[in-house]
């Protein structure tokens, strides 16, 4: 479920080949501080159809020992790095899917094992089924000050098509016992483009979810990506696509969240000022950041690595003190740039020109097709230019 951006790079650059234990053991030290930290915790009550996150489900027979190997690799990061928090983001999955006692047991030991004096953003992903008044209590006492509530849609019978485990009702409780709980940062997950949505559906949608006040709000596009159901169904040609309708509801989604006062600074991602995800931000800008659990991602320096996408090897390697990494990749000066420029185009800085000097026939083509245009000596996407992001972004490759 998550919108962590630790979940992304599958799609900006493919897998490294499969490291061996001993290599992958051997993280080198950073010089530079670890700012940002990624925890994934891949159990749900239900499977989605259209998730391509690594999930699975929940069993609680397994959560305890699952929840102790995250602080056991939680350990190993600290002894191989300095580590001084300013975000950390809980993803999966769904973290509220585990007990209060058990979120208590990983936010402790996160505040006992991390100098948390400089920590500027903690979120939590949330399913609104999963959502109580203790946990939301619970949270807000050790210090977790940001929310992204998996809410998808207001509409229950497209709910039910997603395969969601809660209604209408049940995500608006749920937001409104995180206010209650002190939250004054939420995040509001929703999706377009789903399978029977009409425009009007969208709309009321997004009205809905306006009236609540949430500071932020992220808004995607519904992609079938390979190993789901979704993708699965599509290939029978039970659904269809449609460019087109999606481009026009993104418009939508554009023009009426800006106008109430929530700036697009990603193309899925829109806040109120001063309440953009630090976090992702983060991975956006390149930035040196650590994954704990299995799938996660880390990046520092040169080198990213994958740990192993499976709850149950992830835990038995490192709790008999193995390496939980499954692939790990050098990285080059040329394979940085590229995702700078496919990370950066998305956002609303959009990327210097320095970053694209050995391009001039292309952005000239963009800045000519209305695609691109320069603004405080970067170029940015145009209106029209974020439908075609993607496109753009190949371009320069």
């Amino acid at each position: 479920m998550s919108n962590s951006a630790n979940h992304n790079w599958s799609a900006v650059v493919a897998a490294g080949p499969s490291a061996s234990s001993a290599v992958a053991d051997d993280a080198p030290a950073t010089v530079e501080t670890i700012r940002h930290l990624y925890l994934h915790i891949p159990f749900c009550a239900r499977i989605c159809p259209y998730c391509a996150f690594y999930k699975d489900l929940l069993d609680r027979s397994q959560t305890a020992r699952f929840c102790e190997a995250l602080l056991r690799d939680l350990d190993k990061q600290c002894a191989a790095f300095d580590i001084s928090a300013k975000t950390i983001y809980f993803g999966g999955g769904t973290p509220t899917a585990l007990t209060t006692s058990q979120l208590e047991f990983l936010l402790e030991g996160f505040h006992q094992r991390l100098d948390l004096s400089a920590l500027e953003e903690w979120t939590i992903e949330a399913n609104p089924g999963s959502v109580s008044a203790r946990k939301a209590a619970l949270l807000a006492k050790l210090k977790v000050n940001r929310i992204s509530l998996g809410v998808q849609s207001w509409d229950d019978g497209l709910l039910k098509i997603l395969g969601r485990e809660h209604n209408a009702s049940q995500a608006e409780k749920s937001f409104h016992t995180l206010r209650d709980a002190g939250f004054r940062n939420i995040n509001i997950d929703l999706m377009f483009g789903l399978p029977g949505q009409s425009t009007e559906q969208w709309k009321t949608t997004l009205e809905k979810t306006i009236a609540l006040l949430p500071e932020h709000i992220s808004a995607y596009c519904l992609t079938y990506e390979e190993d789901t159901e979704f993708f699965l169904r599509q290939s029978r040609g039970e659904l269809k696509a449609n460019p087109d309708w999606d481009a026009s509801l993104f418009e939508m989604t554009m023009s009426i969240l800006e106008d109430f006062g929530y700036e697009q600074y990603e193309i899925s991602n829109y806040a109120r000022p001063g309440f953009s995800s630090v976090h992702n931000r983060a991975y956006w800008s390149g930035e040196d950041y650590l994954g704990i659990g299995p799938s996660a991602f880390s990046t520092v320096g040169m080198r990213r690595w994958q740990n192993l996408a499976d709850y149950r090897g992830y835990a038995d390697r490192v709790l008999s003190r193995q390496s939980p990494i499954g692939s790990t990749e050098n990285l080059n000066s040329e394979m940085k740039r590229a995702e700078r420029i496919a990370l950066l185009l998305r956002t609303r800085e959009g990327i210097s020109a320095a970053l694209l000097n050995d391009r001039q026939q292309t952005i000239e083509e963009f800045v000519g097709l209305s695609l691109l245009r320069q603004s405080n000596g970067n170029f940015v996407l145009t209106q029209k230019g974020k439908s075609l992001a993607d496109s753009v972004a190949e371009a320069f490759l």
